[in-house]
C-alpha cells in the first residue's frame, strides 16, 4: 500500500447477560471532535488506567507525524478520524518490517464491558470511507477483525480483508472466518464499488459455539446495499 487513507467514526453497542434474568445494555460512541489530539480522544473511550489502544508506525516514519489525525468531512458535516498508512515508509510498530499497521483496538486494558464474553451480544456500527485510489496488498489487508486475546487463539475469529486481484480477476473484498488456525472466505464481493464513498457498516455478533453473525454494508449517499451476510448458526467462540 502507498499513502492509503481511510476515515471513520464508530459506535459499539453491547448487551451483556448476567445470570438468568438480568441483562445490561451499554453503548460506546467514538467520535472525532476536531479540538483534541486524535490519540487522546480514542484512548479516552477505548482504554482505561492510562492504557494505549493505538498501534501506529509513527516510530518508523516520525517526519510524517501522527498516523491518525482528524479532518472535517464536508459530506458528513462533522469531524472524522483519518487513518494514514504508507507502503514504503511505514512498518508494524518497528517490530515487523514486512508489513504496515495503523490500528485501534479493544484489548486487555480496555473496560471489561467492551470485551466479549461467551453468550454476549455486540453490535458494531461505523461509518467508513476508503480512499478511491486505494490498492490492496497481494498478501492481505485487514480493515476490521474480531480476535481473541492470547497466543493460543491463533487466527482472528473474523476479518474484513481486501485482496489484490490479477489481470483476469478484480480486486476483492472478503469476509473471512477462522475456527482454529486456518481461515476461510465466507463472503466475497468486488472491492471497487466500496471505494471512494462513505459506507455504513453494521456488524451484529452473538458470541458462542452456536453463534450469530450479521453484516451489512450500505452506501450512505444513495442507501444502496453493497454487501449482506447472515448466519444464525456459526461458531463465534474459541
Amino acid at each position: 500500500m502507498k499513502n492509503m487513507t481511510a476515515a471513520l467514526c464508530l459506535t459499539i453497542a453491547v448487551l451483556l447477560k448476567i445470570g438468568c434474568a438480568q441483562s445490561v445494555a451499554q453503548t460506546l460512541l467514538l467520535q472525532a471532535n476536531g479540538s483534541q489530539n486524535a490519540y487522546t480522544v480514542i484512548n479516552n473511550k477505548l482504554a482505561e488506567f492510562n492504557g494505549n489502544v493505538i498501534e501506529t508506525p509513527d516510530c518508523s516514519h516520525s517526519d510524517f507525524g501522527p498516523h491518525i489525525t482528524q479532518v472535517y468531512d464536508t459530506f458528513l458535516k462533522k469531524h472524522v478520524f483519518r487513518f494514514h498508512i504508507h507502503r514504503d515508509q511505514d512498518t508494524d510498530r518497528c517490530i515487523k518490517f514486512d508489513r504496515q499497521r495503523t490500528e485501534i483496538k479493544v484489548y486487555d486494558k480496555s473496560p471489561d464491558w467492551l470485551k466479549a464474553t461467551e453468550k454476549s451480544k455486540f453490535i458494531y456500527q461505523w461509518k467508513f470511507k476508503i480512499d478511491k485510489k486505494f490498492q490492496p496488498s497481494k498478501k492481505f489487508t485487514h480493515f476490521f477483525q474480531l480476535k481473541g486475546k492470547g497466543l493460543s487463539y491463533g487466527m482472528p475469529l473474523m476479518t474484513f480483508t481486501a485482496r489484490k486481484g490479477s489481470s483476469e480477476v478484480l480486486d476483492r473484498f472478503e469476509i473471512r472466518h477462522a475456527v482454529q488456525r486456518k481461515s476461510k472466505t465466507i463472503k466475497v464481493a468486488k472491492l471497487q464499488p466500496l471505494l471512494g464513498k462513505w459506507l455504513q457498516v453494521n456488524v451484529e455478533v452473538n458470541f458462542g459455539n452456536k453463534g450469530k453473525l450479521v453484516i451489512q454494508i450500505t452506501s450512505i449517499r444513495d442507501n444502496n446495499r453493497l454487501l449482506d451476510y447472515e448466519n444464525n448458526s456459526i461458531k463465534m467462540w474459541k
